[in-house]
């Protein structure tokens, strides 16, 4: 007796077309292309960072006649030296970690707070409050208003007078409602059913399940106080209260000053050669070394926030 073999099922399935997909021509061209695409974009990123670090730690000469490219040329600390020597610099520096963990804090709060109001549909006069918000993107008071403003409610030379003039980002508030309202409406409904208020609802429920969220808002407010510098130039008098970007503006301006006189010391000369190298190191390096454990929730954030599921 003949025992005839199974027959082998040639049809083809969704996962044997996908797989003849990704061995195609034209998948290992879109690769290929892809791959180039992306490599660069990371050098026309990387490029101009590793230039500025290498000009921070190259000599006057070689800066000025344009012969620094991705490789320090006559390392030479002096300017390094000449800002990290100064106690003032470290003043200042601390002043701008506390403007920005304060303003940072008090942003949060308020731009949660505001968000997950304006979320709410059946809110009475959301439209308005929308409303309120979106003109303050295209219309403010001037430069002139604002400082009697400021100056009026005795803010000047005080740390509000930095903190407060931009506690909420309107584009970061529509984003985090935007991604309130792709919450499901079933959890609040359930913390309702089990007697939790809207402060509890909130606290409990919703920004537990709002970390990537809230570390993107986070990274802009930080990112965005850490580099201010016209609120302080304005409403501060104090040298003591100054944030490192006024003392290194004000480096910049002197260094540049001295540089234009015929009997300008090589010192002078070599901070003044290599101060914006060295400003844009110290300013950007605690952005850089805070990004890396962020980056994973900083992705999906904006993701989430900019697309209403």
């Amino acid at each position: 007796m003949t025992v005839e073999a199974p027959k082998r099922d040639v049809t083809p399935t969704p996962a044997r077309r996908n797989r003849g997909q990704l061995t195609s021509r034209g998948y290992r061209v879109f690769q290929t292309v892809n791959a180039l695409v992306l490599t660069g974009v990371v050098v026309l990123t990387l490029y101009p960072l590793v230039n500025i670090v290498a000009r921070s730690f190259s000599a006057e000469d070689y800066i000025r006649s344009g012969r620094v490219n991705l490789w320090p040329r006559g390392f030479n600390l002096t300017t390094y030296h000449r800002v990290m020597s100064d106690p003032t610099f470290w003043t200042n520096y601390r002043n701008t970690v506390v403007y920005t963990v304060v303003a940072t804090a008090i942003s949060m709060v308020l731009t949660v707070c505001y968000a997950y109001v304006l979320s709410k549909k059946n809110l009475r006069g959301r439209g308005a409050l929308v409303g309120i918000a979106v003109f303050t993107m295209f219309f403010n008071g001037g430069l002139i208003p604002n400082y009697v403003l400021i100056s009026g409610l005795s803010l000047r030379n005080t740390i509000w007078a930095v903190v407060l003039p931009n506690a909420i980002s309107v584009f970061n508030l529509l984003v985090m409602k935007s991604f309130f309202e792709s919450m499901p409406a079933e959890l609040e409904e359930a913390a309702a059913v089990d007697g939790l208020n809207t402060y509890q609802t909130l606290l409990r429920i919703v920004l537990p399940l709002s970390k990537a969220m809230l570390a993107t808002m986070v990274l802009f407010y930080a990112v965005f106080f850490w580099n201010s510098w016209f609120s302080a130039y304005l409403y501060l008098d104090r040298s003591e209260m100054f944030p490192v970007t006024i003392y290194l503006r004000n480096l910049i301006a002197g260094a540049t000053g001295g540089s234009d006189v015929g009997t300008a010391s090589e010192a002078a000369l070599q901070i003044a050669a290599n101060i914006q190298s060295v400003t844009i190191v110290l300013t950007v390096l605690p952005i850089m070394l805070v990004y890396p454990f962020i980056q994973r929730y900083f992705v999906s954030g904006v993701m989430l926030g900019a697309v209403k599921g």
